[in-house]
This record gives structure tokens, C-alpha cells and sequence, in this order.
């Protein structure tokens, strides 16, 4: 977990948490949590809608003038608890990251469904989910860009150590280029082995 700049006061704070790589057959799950405190950063949204350029200018304020901190999950534990739990357990090591920085929220505002309240023992916070809070919820919106831009640079790092895969093209996600060579030269240490495409993969060359 890596953390801004440290400050403000616990009372009433409001984490925004969302994670990046849910659906991708390499590479970690990845959640952010943003405390936007006093900061007030135009043009914040989900993340998947805004450009790279864009993206990469409200992450750098976002890192200025807030709080955040991230939470990694790797291909591993993926497998090992599935995506959904991995999912959860990311969110909640990157609000305890962002805890430890600037203290307990009033609440947590998770994008989706539902939260890891209950399902992670480690979560002690409340907690509320919104559904496409990425688009509506700023301090959402802010996480959203962390963890997606935090992931895209760990699966860059790792295209450069797998380089078949284009992983710095595809993040991971099972697209044309990806399946092919996933098919010609089989699975890396950080495909989740528990997705299909890698399972079969995996059960061909078995064989």
C-alpha cells in the first residue's frame, strides 16, 4: 500500500473506495481510497471514461491534494479466494493504508453493489455502496483513477518481463493479442489460473 501526503482531521472524514482489474486474466486487483479532505479538483470521473492525458493530470492532483492510499491484491490470492473476495480484500487494505494516514472515517463510500462490510474480517468501518458511484461520488470518481492508473503501471512493468502478451496495450484483459499468446506460449506466474481462458489453456497443455 502506498499513501499522499499526510494531515487533516478524523472527524467526519468521507472515503471514496473503487478498484481497477476485476475482469482482466493477468495481473492484480487493485483499490484505491481517496479522502479529498478540503481539496476541491475539477473534472473528477470514472476513469474509464476519461482520456490517458486526463487521467494522468487528476491523478497528479489528486496525489497533491488529497489523501489516498492503494490496496493490491495479486494473481495468486486471486485463485486462491476468487475475485470477488480478492476484490474485497483490496478495498480494504487500501482504506486501512489510508487509515493509518489520516485516521477513522465517518464513512466509506464503496462503488457497486455491495461492500466488504461483513465479508472481510479486517473491514471495521461503516460503509455505504452506490451503484456507479465512479460517476457521481467525486471522492469515488478520485479512487477510480488511482487504482486504475496504479494498475496500468504495474502491468507496463510487467510487459516489459512478459513481453508476448501486450500487456502494456491490454492490461491484461483478454483481447485478441492476449488470447493468442496465451495459446502459443501459455501462462505467466501472473495469469489467474481460475479464469476459463487460463484454465483451458492450462488443461490443454496438461494433456
Amino acid at each position: 500500500m502506498r499513501g499522499g501526503r499526510v494531515g487533516g482531521t478524523a472527524g467526519g472524514m468521507i472515503f471514496g473506495v473503487d478498484e481497477a482489474g476485476r475482469g482482466p486474466l493477468a495481473g492484480p486487483v487493485v483499490a484505491g481510497a481517496v479522502w479529498l479532505g478540503e481539496s476541491a479538483i475539477a473534472g473528477l470521473a470514472d476513469s474509464k471514461t476519461l482520456s490517458t492525458k486526463r487521467r494522468a493530470v487528476l491523478e497528479a492532483r489528486i496525489k497533491a491534494e488529497a489523501h489516498w492510499a492503494v490496496g493490491v491484491v495479486e494473481a495468486e490470492e486471486i485463485d486462491r479466494i476468487n475475485i470477488f473476495a480478492a476484490t474485497m480484500l483490496a478495498m480494504t487494505r487500501a482504506v486501512a493504508g489510508l487509515v493509518a494516514q489520516v485516521g477513522e472515517p465517518a464513512l466509506a463510500l464503496i462503488d457497486g453493489n455491495k461492500t466488504p462490510q461483513g465479508r472481510v474480517p479486517e473491514w471495521r468501518w461503516a460503509a455505504r455502496a452506490i451503484v456507479g458511484g465512479d460517476a457521481s461520488e467525486a471522492a469515488i470518481s478520485a479512487a477510480s483513477i488511482i487504482a486504475k492508473e496504479h494498475r496500468d503501471r504495474i502491468m507496463q512493468a510487467l510487459a516489459v518481463q512478459h513481453p508476448a502478451y501486450g500487456w502494456e496495450r491490454n492490461a491484461g484483459y483478454g483481447t485478441a493479442e492476449h488470447l493468442a499468446a496465451l495459446q502459443a506460449y501459455g501462462a505467466t506466474a501472473h495469469h489467474r489460473r481460475s479464469f476459463r481462458p487460463v484454465a483451458l489453456v492450462l488443461e490443454k497443455t496438461a494433456r
